[in-house]
């Protein structure tokens, strides 16, 4: 295991030295960027009358579509997201125009003058209405292990249910924002909070109909991303792009909270209707879904979201027989999109639900249902044919339960319940299996270029970016081991699209796996280079091996120090830089059958979870989380405890409290903390214990480490099981079904306990 570091940005982010996108300074004169939101989900443009904003002082434009030079789109799969519309609103609080002007003040009140006549249209405000009017994206998505119907038929035990989740908000401390200027040579700089630089340059090259070429974007850091910065941020950046490249002065967007919230996309709410053949141990032997995942107006990412989902309806379990279709809900509401897990939690709920449901129904204990149905064997096939590899679940669980105490709170959990009529405890625990790569093939590479200068300092630059998730100290930490030397010598440079092209998004838990074997194999280049000099230097044979360690070389009596090299090599006239290139190997997914192996490996963990609940009001409380992850050989054990822990508490929220509510009209109406609830620290348990599973290096990865990004999310289902446990501990029947909403907010809890009561 590598040294635990602190963040290389740790002690700017607590003195608020740290600088975002907002805070790079503009050249004089420049300009802000405020929307003109739409109030209504569907309606026709009939007229846009701009003449009494254009009238304001200190206004200088209201573009609309009409002001778009190149072309008016930027849908990331499909071409279906207008950047400004035409003649249709999609959803309410849609950009309909934008206005340029001095300052904010002066452009929120110009786009309050700003006319819109419009003609209201139908709303499809949710799943059912949008089946109802069969208003979907694509076609139905289909995917098959051998004889489900069959199988549910000859299954000695059947149960049907449906299940729904909410959406939920980003929530970024930063909101969106992107500042834009041309510069002497003619060429945009555009700053933007992106997690995809790369895909927000070709989208800006796009809209103005330049070449890429003509565009570079940087990234110097976000205030969190979570997926919403994926590909929500590129419209934001081409607006401030469009208004630079117009009128030839600097031009910002930082957007209100509100703005940030009603403009966005969600992680996707989905509905699930499941049928599941079982036997009396509790044994899977089929199961049959139909999910449908509410996407809002355009496609967006959710293709790949419903993919991901339906490939992790298996959590950790083997399920023989499966048949799950997928559908995606075209409705007029904002365009979900990318967030933590990418569709893996919704697909995970689905059988941890079903899981539970079938303990309850034959009184076993949950655990012991979860334990009978795990993966055996690494060559067991997925229900998408992909041999699972390595099984560490079972271990995993083993250990937990021990370290956790598991057996004996379970005991004093029962003696609590028995003896307190209104105050109930829960206990659970849950596993995790998450595949790590991108669904798409073609997205698993990463380039970095390494440079090494005459006093032995280095830069470093690679296609990753930075959102607090401690991605440029990892890389510090791979070039630092790569080269033999301390990781004070390195530097990490802004995220460029003029140093690295052509970059996946930092998404799908691979920013460390791609970015570290593209760093690692630049600094391998540049020590090729330097052993061969060195060698000449020493007249030593071509096939001895020579290793810096700790920043020097030793052979026999010999040595020397990583600078002195450096300046041999460089009086040699050897470079003393290098590109870096990565490429997953072994993946491969057929999506006329959604089967194939489109992960390179897979990422395991377990939490158990302990709650309190009243049965008078369905306030809740966690009383403590034991959470052991599988981070395989951690290249940094401090960033990843962190990470699992912010996973975690982040799931929770999304199953216990962030509920995001819209009107009648299809407005919505939590978009500010007064409304819509995340976990603060008075919701983070104060016994919260968190280890890395020990002896775990993953082959074939960089330096044995493994993802911990998305994975630890879904740790939190075992916060919703628990609040389960604890409700069925107001149940007189034991066999009483239990249903819990998602999120299970307090009156989700009290309506659960009411119907059990």
């Amino acid at each position: 295991m590598m040294r635990a570091r602190p963040h290389e940005s740790a002690e700017l982010h607590v003195t608020g030295s740290a600088r975002y996108t907002d805070e790079v300074a503009l050249p004089a004169g420049s300009l802000v960027l405020w929307p003109v939101l739409a109030e209504l989900a569907h309606a026709r443009i009939v007229k846009i009358d701009t003449r009494a904003a254009l009238n304001l002082p200190g206004v200088h434009a209201v573009y609309t579509a009409a002001d778009i030079p190149g072309s008016n789109n930027t849908g990331p799969i499909l071409p279906d997201e207008v950047l400004l519309p035409v003649t249709e609103v999609m959803y309410h609080s849609q950009a309909l125009a934008w206005v340029l002007a001095d300052n904010d003040s002066v452009a929120a009140h110009a786009a309050s003058m700003v006319h819109v006549e419009m003609e209201a249209l139908p709303a499809l405000l949710d799943i059912d209405a949008a089946l109802a009017a069969n208003s979907v994206h694509m076609s139905a998505k289909l995917l098959r292990r051998g004889d489900a119907q069959r199988a549910l038929s000859a299954a000695p035990l059947r149960l049907q249910g449906r299940l729904e989740n909410g959406p939920q908000d980003h929530f970024y401390l930063e909101t969106q924002c992107s500042n834009a200027y041309v510069d002497a040579d003619g060429q945009l700089l555009v700053h933007a909070s992106t997690q995809h630089p790369s895909e927000t340059q070709h989208m800006i090259a796009h809209v103005l109909g330049i070449s890429n070429a003509q565009v570079v974007v940087r990234c110097l850091r976000m205030g969190g991303g979570f997926g919403g910065k994926e590909t929500q941020a590129n419209a934001f950046a081409c607006m401030v792009a469009l208004a630079a490249w117009k009128t030839g002065r600097a031009v910002r967007i930082k957007l209100s909270r509100e703005h940030d919230m009603k403009l966005t996309g969600k992680r996707h709410g989905f509905r699930t209707d499941w049928d599941l053949g079982f036997d009396h141990d509790g044994r899977i032997h089929a199961l049959r879904a139909t999910m449908v995942a509410d996407a809002g107006w355009s496609c967006d990412l959710s293709p790949p979201v419903l993919l991901r989902a339906m490939v992790h309806v298996d959590n950790a379990y083997y399920l023989p027989h499966v048949d799950i279709e997928g559908w995606m809900a075209k409705t007029h509401k904002v365009s979900n999109t990318a967030f933590r897990g990418f569709g893996g939690p919704q697909g995970m709920l689905i059988i941890e639900d079903i899981l539970s449901h079938v303990a309850r129904h034959l009184q076993l204990a949950p655990e012991l249902v979860r334990l009978r149905n795990f993966y055996q064997s690494a060559d067991q096939l997925t229900h998408y044919l992909q041999p699972v590899g390595e099984v560490r679940i079972q271990r995993i669980f083993d250990e937990l339960l021990q370290s956790a105490e598991f057996v004996a709170r379970r005991a004093a959990i029962a003696q609590h319940n028995a003896s307190h009529a209104w105050r109930k405890k829960g206990l659970a625990i849950t596993p995790v299996k998450f595949g790590i790569s991108f669904n798409k093939v073609e997205y698993n590479q990463a380039g970095a270029l390494v440079l090494i200068y005459r006093d032995g300092s280095v830069q470093i630059n690679h296609g990753g970016t930075e959102m607090g998730q401690g991605l440029h100290t990892k890389m510090q930490a791979v070039a630092a081991r790569s080269l033999g030397i301390d990781a004070q010598l390195i530097r990490v440079m802004t995220t460029a699209t003029d140093k690295v092209p052509n970059t996946s998004a930092t998404a799908a838990s691979s920013g460390a796996d791609l970015n570290g074997q593209a760093v690692h194999r630049a600094c391998k280049e540049i020590l090729q280079r330097m052993s061969e000099v060195l060698r000449a230097h020493w007249t030593l044979a071509n096939d001895v091996e020579l290793t810096m360690v700790d920043g020097q070389i030793r052979y026999q009596q010999r040595s020397i120090t990583f600078v002195e090299l450096v300046e041999l090599c460089y009086s040699a006239r050897v470079s003393l830089s290098a590109t870096g290139f990565y490429a997953t190997p072994g993946l491969s997914f057929d999506l006329s059958t959604n089967t194939g192996n489109p992960f390179y490996y897979f990422s395991w963990g377990a939490a158990v979870s302990e709650v309190s609940i009243d049965g008078y009001t369905g306030e809740w409380k966690l009383v403590r989380a034991d959470l052991l992850h599988d981070a395989g050989e951690s290249l940094n054990p401090l960033i990843d405890i962190g990470q699992i822990e912010g996973g975690f508490v982040q799931g929770m929220g999304w199953l216990t409290m962030e509920e995001l509510v819209w009107d009648s009209a299809g407005k919505l109406r939590t978009f500010a903390p007064s409304t819509y609830k995340i976990p603060t620290i008075s919701e983070v348990p104060t016994q919260f214990h968190t280890a890395l599973l020990q002896g775990a290096a993953q082959p074939g990865v960089i330096f044995g480490s493994k993802a911990v990004g998305e994975p630890p999310l879904m740790l939190a289902i075992s916060v919703r099981e628990a609040l389960r446990d604890a409700v069925a501990a107001f149940a007189s029947n034991p066999q009483q079904r239990i249903e819990l909403a998602a999120p299970a907010t307090p009156e989700a809890i009290l309506r659960a306990v009411d119907a059990v009561r």
